[in-house]
């Protein structure tokens, strides 16, 4: 049973992997590419709709979410593309070189909202 739950993450993390190289593809229609680009972001942020921490509910949201929305994606980008892009994203899971970047990315990007928020609030709450 842990082989089969290993496997299934591994090939959760191939195709999240999958639906970034799809939205980066010009072949990927605009509303693909951004949904692809909030469950991407999703998948790699920090910040999730349960705490993780939350017990089995944390990581129930990562469970149900994340598939889904690739699930969802994946009916909104053209087949050719999403083959291509799987089985680069296959080759380099298997490689076992690591995918660091997006979530190095997503990191960045929540530090800069964080660093704007702060910045409007302070300029709010000096007048």
């Amino acid at each position: 049973m842990l082989a089969s739950w290993k496997r299934r993450a591994q090939n959760l993390r191939a195709d999240t992997y999958a639906l970034y190289l799809a939205y980066r593809d010009p072949r990927t229609p605009g509303y693909a590419r951004l949904f692809a680009a909030l469950v991407v972001g999703y998948a790699f942020s920090p910040v999730d709709l349960i705490p993780d921490f939350v017990p089995v509910l944390g990581y129930l949201d990562d469970l149900v979410v994340v598939p889904l929305g690739v699930l969802l994606a994946l009916k909104m980008i053209p087949p050719q593309v999403w083959a291509e892009s799987r089985a680069r994203a296959r080759e380099v899971t298997l490689s076992g070189r690591p995918v660091r970047w997006a979530a190095v990315v997503v990191v960045a990007t929540w530090l800069l909202i964080l660093a704007l928020m702060t910045a409007v609030l302070w300029k709010v709450l000096a007048k």
